[in-house]
């Protein structure tokens, strides 16, 4: 039988995550790591970041700064290759949800929303695929929601901002696929972080949640890391333009 594990093994490669001071963002950027990535977490909270930076070791890096912050996009994007060189992975896992219902949406929550959700993914890669073309090798790794495609109570701005990564990772597919470079999203049902706080802080809606899963549970942090891994090797190099539900099969039902 073949050796089949080299594909998901990540030696070699250095890879940015966004939102990785907490939650799926620092549960991708850990398991990154583990598979043998070179990991530049950015984030706005230094302090968290520091501390999982520290916990990682020397193949970890920690970055504070500030994505919705369009114009400085391109100074991240150099700043980010300092301690590794520049990264063959990007991970974009920061995210806002400002859950307003729909009477209540501001233009302020709004811009802010779709700034840093979905201009940020975007502007970001955009800034890193020359370094990833001239490798002829990258992953774009977006992540998407169960609101990408549904409709949910206080998600007009978040639901929005997600639909249109669906659409981004496959116009990002499309752009930059040929030179080597592959882009996909992994869309989480509900896990414990803190933007589903409020989620899990109702113990009944919690369970409701979990009922209407194929598996009858909700997610657990370390469901992410198969997943990100697989999209983030080798192994994933035929798959591009992809949304991969990660969700227990809340979407099935």
């Amino acid at each position: 039988m073949a050796d089949t594990a080299h594909m998901f093994d990540l030696t070699g490669r250095v890879a940015c995550v966004t939102g990785a001071s907490a939650g799926l963002g620092q549960q991708a950027a850990s398991a990154l790591a583990r598979a043998g990535a070179k990991v530049v977490g950015l984030a706005r909270r230094a302090d968290a970041l520091s501390d999982w930076a520290e916990r990682i070791g020397p193949n970890a890096a920690a970055m504070a700064a500030d994505l919705s912050d369009r114009d400085a996009i391109p100074d991240i994007a150099a700043r980010v290759a300092e301690p590794f060189g520049g990264p063959d992975i990007v991970v974009h896992a920061a995210g806002l949800n400002t859950r307003q219902a729909a009477d209540d949406v501001t233009p302020e929550g709004w811009d802010e929303t779709l700034s840093l959700n979905l201009a940020a993914p975007f502007f970001l890669s955009q800034a890193l695929v020359p370094a990833m073309k001239a490798k002829g090798w990258g992953r774009i790794v977006t992540f998407a929601s169960l609101q990408t495609t549904r409709a949910f109570p206080g998600g007009v701005a978040y639901g929005a901002s997600k639909a249109g990564i669906g659409q981004v990772t496959r116009a990002m597919a499309e752009a930059w696929s040929r030179f080597g470079i592959t882009a996909n999203a992994i869309g989480p049902g509900f896990f414990p972080t803190e933007l589903t706080g409020p989620v899990f802080a109702d113990p009944e809606r919690a369970a409701r949640n979990a009922a209407q899963t194929c598996t009858g549970r909700n997610g657990r942090l370390e469901d992410i890391d198969g997943p990100v891994i697989f999209l983030a090797s080798d192994a994933s190099a035929y798959v591009t333009g992809q949304i991969l539900m990660v969700d227990g099969g809340f979407t099935a039902k």
